[in-house]
């Protein structure tokens, strides 16, 4: 079971701020406590409650070995996104969401491809018989690829969900992920709808030390999922050795 949430922590870190009343979307009613000078102020005790159900499921998606897809593109949120994200070892996109990302995920991988063609070329030396020219092209080329790509560059095969930042800046990817049905975790801000997100979390996506605290959170349930994965990996030996031992002593029975 994931760790208890403290709201105290939440309230400290600024989640309950939302935007101001006139820019606020109706469908997150439930999810506001009540309003000040102007502005929404987010239920940290449904924000807690969200959060909680939220990792549960994201733990048993890293215990089961795959992926789950950071999105985060807005300036205060992506180095914070990269961080996590890569402490957990999950992809992440921070910079411009690439159109097809996941619809036409055929393609996104042939570039990923030739960015590793690319770094072959350079460990076995056919770089250095290109010209001047090409060269230089060839290293504009990875360069743009690493900047959009380059985070989920071991992404092998489609992800088993989406964490999003900010659904109105996002919306792209949102779009794509319903498609395929991927679920989508993210954290909705009173100014967003939350109705086409699987797993809301009702907090303040603006404010650095929000985004900070809520993917703090995340990220250890994921930790959690790996370690589980782990601790179970390490224990089928035995338990094959086990039940070899078992099925032996059966038949020398019989």
């Amino acid at each position: 079971m994931a760790n208890k949430i403290d709201v105290k922590e939440l309230l400290e870190a600024g989640v309950h701020f939302g935007h101001m009343t006139r820019k606020w979307d109706p469908n997150m009613a439930p999810y506001i406590y009540m309003e000040r000078n102007g502005i929404h102020i987010i239920n940290l005790y449904k924000t807690a409650a969200k959060i909680e159900e939220a990792n549960e499921a994201l733990k048993k998606i890293a215990a089961s070995g795959r992926k789950v897809l950071f999105v985060a593109t807005k300036k205060q949120a992506k180095d914070i996104v990269a961080e996590k994200a890569a402490a957990c070892n999950m992809p992440y996109i921070t910079e411009r969401w690439p159109g097809g990302m996941l619809t036409n995920f055929v393609t996104i991988r042939k570039a990923v491809k030739k960015m590793a063609s690319i770094d072959r070329m350079k460990k076995d030396g056919t770089f250095l018989t290109l010209s001047k020219k090409e060269r230089l092209q060839v290293d504009r080329l990875r360069a743009k690829l690493e900047k959009n790509l380059g985070s989920i560059a071991d992404m092998s095969r489609l992800p088993a969900a989406l964490f999003v930042v900010d659904v109105k800046a996002e919306h792209i990817a949102i779009k794509e992920a319903q498609k395929l049905n991927i679920p989508v975790f993210a954290m909705v801000d009173t100014n967003s709808d939350p109705r086409p997100i699987d797993f809301v979390i009702p907090a303040n996506d603006d404010a650095s030390k929000s985004i900070d605290k809520i993917l703090s959170l995340v990220s250890a349930a994921l930790v959690e999922g790996l370690s589980d994965r782990k601790v179970e990996k390490d224990e089928l030996p035995a338990k094959d050795v086990e039940a070899t031992e078992e099925a032996a002593t059966t038949e020398t029975e019989a």
